[in-house]
C-alpha cells in the first residue's frame, strides 16, 4: 500500500509506504535490531505501555531534539517504555546515545528489512528512511495514539503522546 504525498520534506510531497493506522488498530508485528544487533519485535517489547518515537535520522537537528525529549521524559515515566526507530545502523545508534549520554529510550534499528516502516506507514518510498511518527501502544499492543508528522523537519505533539502514555501507566 503506498500513500502519495502522505509526508512532505521542506514542502516536496513524498510516498509512504503501507498503512496510515488510528487510535484503536492492533499493532503490527516488525522485527528491529536493537544496538547489540539482536532482533527485536514487538512482543519483545513486552506487555506494558510503549511509546514508539520514530525519526529519519538520529544525525538531524529535530530527531536529535526528539529522542533527547523522550529520553528525558522517559526517566520520570514509569511503566512506560519509549523506544526510538529509525534505519540508522545500530552502530550509528550506539555511537550518538553515547555522544549524548541517551540511556532511558531504547534505540531500534529498522534497516535490515524496514518492516516497522511497512507495518506502520512510515517508510518514505523515496528515501528509504522513516517519517517522523509517534505510536502509543498498550499492553495489549492496541494502538491509543498515532501521530504521523506531515512535514518531516516539523516537531511531533509530545504532550498528546505523553498524556496518552501516562493515562495506560496509571
Amino acid at each position: 500500500m503506498e500513500r502519495p504525498g502522505a509526508t512532505t520534506l521542506k514542502g516536496n510531497p513524498l510516498t509512504l509506504v503501507g498503512p496510515e493506522l488510528k487510535a484503536g488498530d492492533q499493532a503490527p508485528d516488525f522485527e528491529a535490531v536493537d544496538t547489540k544487533l539482536q532482533p527485536v519485535t514487538l512482543a519483545k517489547t513486552g506487555n506494558k505501555a510503549r511509546i514508539f518515537s520514530v525519526v529519519p535520522s538520529l544525525d538531524t537537528p529535530v530527531c536529535d531534539a526528539q529522542t533527547k525529549r523522550f529520553n528525558d521524559e522517559a526517566a520520570k515515566l514509569k511503566g512506560v517504555d519509549i523506544y526510538t526507530v529509525s534505519v540508522d545502523l545500530p552502530f550509528a545508534q550506539n555511537r550518538w546515545c553515547g555522544a549524548f549520554g541517551i540511556d532511558n529510550v531504547k534505540m531500534l534499528s529498522d534497516h535490515k528489512n524496514v518492516s516497522f516502516g511497512a507495518g506502520y506507514g512510515t517508510l518514505i518510498k523515496e528515501l528509504r528512511i522513516e517519517s517522523r511518527a509517534i505510536f502509543v501502544v498498550d499492553k495489549d499492543n492496541v494502538i491509543r495514539h498515532a501521530e504521523y508528522v506531515k512535514e518531516v523537519a516539523d516537531y511531533p505533539n509530545y504532550e498528546a503522546a505523553l498524556a496518552v502514555a501516562q493515562t495506560l501507566a496509571a
